[in-house]
C-alpha cells in the first residue's frame, strides 16, 4: 500500500484549521458525519478523526476514524477463535468511517488512508492488547474495498469485517 504518487501528503488528526466545507465522498452518511459530527466525537472522546491533506495545505482529501472496541467471540469463525482465551469480548480497534473526497476517487487514497489506519494500529498493538481491526462497511463497494485486503465479514453481521492484527502487519509489509 504505497502512497499516491507525485503527492506530498500529511495524515494527521482533524484540527479546526482543516478546510472541511467542500468535502463530499458521494455517500451522505459520511459526509453528514464528517461535517457535523466529527469534531463532536473526538472532543468527548468517543472517535479520533484523521485527516489527510496535501502537505502545507489544509483542504481534507479523505479522512478516518478510529476508536478502541470489542468484539464478541461469537462473532468469528471457530477456527480463528479457538486458539484465543474464553473470554466473552476481545480487544480490537474499529476503523468507524473511512471516506475519500469524489475528487480524488481513484487515485489511491482509500488504500493510502488504510494503511496509515493500520500502522497507527499497529503502534498501539505495541503498547496494549489490539487482537483485531474491525470495519463497518457502509456499503457493498467498501465490503469488497475491504476484502481486498484481507478482510473478512463476521458471522452474523456481514457488513462488519475483521482483520486479525498480524494479518493487518503482514497487509501493510511490517
Amino acid at each position: 500500500m504505497a502512497a499516491p504518487e507525485a503527492r506530498q501528503l500529511t495524515t494527521e488528526p482533524l484540527r479546526s484549521e482543516h478546510d472541511r466545507s467542500g468535502f463530499s465522498c458521494g455517500i451522505d452518511p459520511l459526509d453528514h458525519y464528517f461535517q457535523k459530527q466529527a469534531t463532536q466525537d473526538q472532543r468527548r472522546g468517543i472517535a479520533m478523526p484523521y485527516v489527510l491533506c496535501d502537505e502545507g495545505h489544509n483542504q481534507v482529501l479523505g479522512y478516518y476514524t478510529l476508536s478502541a472496541f470489542s468484539v464478541e467471540l461469537t462473532d468469528l469463525p471457530h477456527d480463528l477463535t479457538r486458539k484465543l482465551p474464553k473470554y466473552p469480548l476481545v480487544p480490537s480497534m474499529l476503523i468507524g468511517r473511512l471516506a475519500v473526497d469524489q475528487r480524488c476517487h481513484g487515485e489511491g487514497f482509500g488504500a493510502y488512508l488504510l494503511a496509515d489506519a493500520l500502522k497507527r494500529i499497529l503502534n498501539l498493538a505495541n503498547e496494549i492488547g489490539i487482537a483485531f481491526v474491525i470495519v463497518d462497511a457502509k456499503n457493498d463497494q467498501a465490503h469488497r474495498f475491504y476484502q481486498r485486503f484481507g478482510f473478512a465479514s463476521c458471522l452474523d453481521a456481514p457488513q462488519r469485517l475483521y482483520l486479525p492484527i498480524a494479518t493487518a502487519a503482514d497487509a501493510i509489509g511490517e
